[in-house]
């Protein structure tokens, strides 16, 4: 059975350290106008995490798809320090929610998934948010490379 303390928290301090070389003066850079900045970036990061959670354990009409909305709440994010404190929520939401849940209630199908095909149990959520995460750490490192920085290893 999975440990959602366990996959947020090895996602979070991968995620973290290969963040930490960015800082607030880099929160509105963009490779290209129209990608997200890098604060945008962090931020969907966080968005997702609660998505996931959402979809798996909150809602019972499947995961909300309405992503045009999602990217508009993103758009509005332009410090770093707003997108951590976003993430720092989501992840312990994310293990709060984790921990309350039983093995019978992780072990169940998501209600009404509409992402996973229909049959996926509540806990293949923690991955799937480990390999999104993972996905843009690999971008943002590239944005940092960009500044002129190189993040560290995310697993030393």
């Amino acid at each position: 059975m999975c440990s959602p303390r366990e996959q947020v928290n090895r996602m979070k301090e991968f995620f973290d350290r290969s963040t930490a070389v960015l800082s607030e003066e880099d929160a509105g850079f963009a490779p290209v106008e129209g990608m997200f900045t890098t604060a945008q970036q962090i931020a969907h990061v966080a968005q997702t995490v609660d998505w996931f959670v959402e979809g798996a354990f909150l809602r019972n009409n499947g995961f909300d798809m309405d992503f045009a909305s999602h990217e508009l709440l993103l758009r509005r994010v332009t410090t770093l320090a707003e997108a951590r404190a976003w993430w720092e929520r989501s992840c312990a939401r994310a293990i709060e929610v984790g921990e309350k849940a039983t093995p019978e209630e992780l072990s169940a199908p998501i209600p009404n998934d509409n992402i996973f095909g229909g049959q996926a149990p509540r806990c293949a959520v923690f991955g799937a948010m480990e390999d999104h995460t993972a996905h843009h750490r690999g971008a943002l490192t590239v944005y940092a490379r960009l500044l002129g920085k190189v993040a560290p290893m995310p697993y030393a």
